[in-house]
C-alpha cells in the first residue's frame, strides 16, 4: 500500500479512493475562464485539477484561481523554479515539477523548503519523451526499466534536499509501457502513483489507450489518481475517467448507462436515442444503472438488474424498473419522458 499525500485536503494513496485528475486548457492568465472551466470539471466529477503556470503571469492568476475554485489546483512547471515557489506561495495545492531540470540541486532546495513549509506535495513527472540522452543509449531506447530509473533518480534528488512528500507519475503514450512501467515503480517504492496514458489522442482514440492502459493497472491494484489525456474539452477526460473507475466497481454514484449494440429486430432509432439520452443524464449525480435496450428481449429481461430502462417495441417503448414493465412511451416523447423518470427516481432515491 503506498503512503498517503494530502492534496488540498484530498488524500491520494494508503487506501483512499481512486481519485479522478484533469488539466485546464485554458490560458491561466485568464482567471475567469479558467474558473469557469474549473467549475465545468468538478460538476462532472473531479477531484483535483492542474493548470501550467509558464510565467509570472500566470503565477499571479493563481492567487485568484486557488481561492475561488471548489477543488485543489495543482501548478505545472517547467524549467523555472521562481514560478514553482511563487505557485506555492499564492496558494498551489501541488507542483508538478521534473526536479532533475529545475536549475540545480540550490534551487530544488529553496522549491522543497517552500513547499514543506506550507504542506504542499511535490508531484515528479517523468514521461517516455523526457529520459535522459545517456539512459536512453544505455539501454538501446526507451524503455519500462530506464523509466523507472529516471523517475526514481528524480525521486531521490528531492529526498537528498529532505523532502519525502512525494507523488511520482511516468506516463508514456503507448499503453503497453506505461503498464509495463508503473508495474514497476509500483515494487520499488511505497509513494502514490499518478497514472495515465499521455498524449492518447483524440476522444475516439484517447479513451481507448487509457481505458487499456489504466484500466489494466487499476484492476491490478496499481494507481492511486488518474487522468485521461485527450486533446479536446478536459470535461470528456473526466467522464471517461468516471467510467473506467466505475466499470471496476471504484467508484459509485452518478449514472451508469448500459445500451445494447442493435440487431434486426430493432424497429426503434435506438442509436440516435440512445446517445441523446446518455448525453441529457451524464451529469445527473444520482447512483442509477440505466439501460436503454432495443428489443423486449434485451430489456426487462437481460437488463433486469438496471434501476430503470427503456426497451425498443413497434415504433414505441417499454418503460421498466428492475425488470418490471411500468408503461409504454411513444417514440417520438420517449427521449424526454424516460430522461424525466430518471430524474424523478434519482430525486426520490436521495431522500430516503
Amino acid at each position: 500500500m503506498t503512503k498517503v499525500v494530502n492534496v488540498g485536503g484530498i488524500l491520494l494513496g494508503g487506501g483512499n479512493p481512486v481519485r479522478i485528475q484533469s488539466m485546464n486548457n485554458t490560458k491561466t492568465s485568464d482567471v475567469q475562464g479558467t474558473l469557469e472551466q474549473i467549475r465545468r470539471l468538478y460538476e462532472a466529477g473531479c477531484d483535483i485539477t492542474r493548470v501550467t503556470v509558464p510565467d509570472m503571469e500566470a503565477a499571479e492568476a493563481l492567487k485568484e484561481i486557488t481561492k475561488n475554485s471548489p477543488i485543489p489546483v495543482v501548478a505545472d512547471i517547467h524549467f523555472d523554479y521562481r514560478m514553482a515557489i511563487e505557485s506555492a506561495k499564492n496558494g498551489a495545492a501541488k507542483i508538478r515539477i521534473n526536479p532533475g531540470n529545475i536549475g540545480g540541486p540550490e534551487k530544488l532546495r529553496m522549491v522543497a523548503q517552500t513547499c514543506k513549509e506550507r504542506g504542499i506535495p511535490i508531484r515528479v513527472g517523468v514521461n517516455s519523451g523526457s529520459i535522459d540522452r545517456k539512459l536512453v543509449e544505455e539501454y538501446g531506447g526507451v524503455c519500462a526499466e530506464n523509466m523507472t530509473k529516471s523517475a526514481l533518480d528524480a525521486v531521490k534528488l528531492l529526498e537528498n534536499v529532505d523532502f519525502d512528500d512525494i507523488v511520482i507519475s511516468i506516463k508514456s503514450s503507448s499503453p503497453k509501457l506505461t503498464i509495463e512501467t508503473y508495474r514497476l515503480m509500483s515494487k520499488a517504492c511505497d509513494y502514490p502513483l499518478h497514472v495515465g496514458v499521455t498524449e492518447a489522442g483524440t476522444l475516439r482514440e484517447g479513451v481507448v489507450k487509457s481505458a487499456v492502459g489504466i484500466g489494466t493497472l487499476l484492476a491490478e491494484g496499481i494507481g492511486d489518481t488518474i487522468r485521461v489525456s485527450l486533446t479536446g474539452d478536459p470535461v470528456d477526460e473526466v467522464y471517461a475517467a468516471k467510467s473506467i473507475l466505475k466499470a471496476l466497481d471504484l467508484r459509485s454514484g452518478g449514472i451508469t448507462f448500459v445500451s445494447c449494440p442493435t440487431c434486426g429486430r430493432t424497429e426503434v432509432p435506438l442509436i440516435k436515442i440512445a446517445n441523446e439520452i446518455e448525453e441529457k443524464i451524464k451529469s445527473f449525480p444520482y447512483d442509477l444503472k440505466v439501460s436503454v435496450m432495443g428489443c423486449a428481449v434485451n430489456g426487462p429481461g437481460e437488463a433486469r438488474d438496471s434501476d430503470i430502462g427503456l426497451a425498443g417495441g413497434k415504433n414505441e417503448f417499454l418503460l421498466f424498473k428492475k425488470g418490471e414493465i411500468i408503461r409504454k412511451l411513444s417514440a417520438d416523447t420517449a427521449v424526454d419522458e424516460f430522461v424525466e423518470e430518471v430524474r424523478k427516481l434519482g430525486e426520490e432515491r436521495a431522500l430516503t
